[in-house]
């Protein structure tokens, strides 16, 4: 092996090695699995449930049977739903992450406060008392002389 390639095959392990190549590479995989298991709610759960009544109305077995003049509106309708559902659990998601980061946040900001107040409490206590007896000891002085 050169001298380059050696750098080069370096270079790209470290690249690969980076947090951002990894937690991408996790995302996408998770987001993967997470379509899988979206797309099967809303193909085997909530279309049936929904598209039911139309589909005997139109007298179709299939969605994606569902057509006029060969335009398949069914297949248009079901990626529609699809969306929806998939933006639907996603808003959910970000949701209560954000109320768990609120909640944490929170719950942080008053530890911080909690271990901050005693100290911040008997310093400025301290620096009255300071200030008190500095006037007092200024005061007796000048009437002294």
């Amino acid at each position: 092996m050169t001298r380059a390639n050696s750098g080069f095959i370096a270079d790209f392990r470290k690249f690969l090695m980076r947090g951002n190549v990894i937690d991408l590479a996790v995302a996408v995989i998770i987001g993967a699995a997470f379509g899988k298991i979206i797309t099967s709610l809303v193909e085997d759960i909530i279309t049936p449930l929904i598209l039911t009544p139309a589909l005997q109305a139109a007298k179709v077995n299939d969605l994606q049977n569902l057509s006029i003049n060969g335009i398949k509106y069914g297949v248009f309708l079901a990626a529609i739903i699809n969306f929806l559902v998939i933006a639907f659990c996603i808003f959910l998601i970000i949701r209560a992450f954000e109320k768990a980061q609120r909640r944490f946040v929170r719950s942080g900001e008053a530890a911080a406060e909690a271990e901050a107040a005693p100290s911040d409490t008997a310093a400025i206590a301290q620096e009255k008392l300071i200030s008190a007896l500095n006037r007092l000891t200024t005061t007796i002085e000048s009437r002294q002389v």
